[in-house]
């Protein structure tokens, strides 16, 4: 059984039981206890899939209506006469086969990885270092793109990542809990309805089966589809 703070105890005695429409558990979480930080808000999506079948992998990203409140450090896998127009648009880093060896030297200091779909070539090296980590750009996470700077712009400014575990769960930031309700719902809304659209042709049954929301030192409120 898990220990809990002074803090979480007293938000678990004032937790409402049962779903509420997101606009409504947006509130519910703000009448939680605020932290000396500005907690990050996520929503938590348990879907109806089959996480071990390939077509029915839910992987890709979003930018949400008002931001996620932070930053990223991205750096761009891109050919030489780019590496300038990446670095403009927000990269940390940008090259090829010497960011590469940079890596392989044991450098992570960034939170994104982009990269011109010519470049896949010269990073499958680097599958087994940045894969595990989920650093390895991907078409399909909307990492692996001809504009490279464009690419590098959305994800600086804090474009969302999401992947499905093993369990059928989508994890997706939307904001700090200083955000304005509004902001909160639209951004929620917007990361809820895309992954609906998501939805696998294969599935079985029903494909949203819970929703909730919480911030990093709350417990969560579950939200009505």
């Amino acid at each position: 059984m898990p220990k809990f703070g002074k803090r979480y105890r007293a938000d678990l005695e004032k937790r409402h039981e049962g779903e509420l429409p997101i606009g409504e558990a947006v509130k519910e979480l703000k009448k939680y206890n605020k932290t000396k930080f500005d907690q990050t808000v996520e929503v938590v999506m348990h879907l109806g899939i089959d996480a071990r079948q390939a077509d029915q992998q839910i992987r890709g990203a979003i930018s949400l209506p008002n931001g996620i409140g932070a930053t990223k450090r991205v750096i761009a896998f891109c050919s030489m006469d780019k590496v300038e127009e990446a670095k403009a648009a927000g990269a940390t880093e940008a090259g090829a086969e010497d960011l590469v060896k940079k890596i392989e030297d044991g450098w992570f200091d960034f939170d994104v990885a982009v990269a011109e779909p010519a470049m896949m070539r010269v990073i499958a090296k680097l599958g087994r270092t940045l894969g595990p980590k989920g650093l390895m750009p991907s078409p399909k996470a909307g990492t692996v793109n001809p504009k490279v700077a464009d690419t590098v712009k959305e994800f600086a400014a804090g474009k969302v990542e999401y992947r499905n575990d093993d369990y059928g769960n989508i994890h997706g930031i939307v904001g700090k809990f200083s955000f304005d309700d509004d902001k909160l719902t639209e951004n929620a809304e917007a990361f809820i309805g895309h992954i609906m659209k998501l939805k696998p042709a294969s599935t079985k049954g029903h494909y949203v089966k819970k929703i909730a929301i919480s911030a990093t030192m709350t417990p969560s409120v579950l939200v009505a589809e």
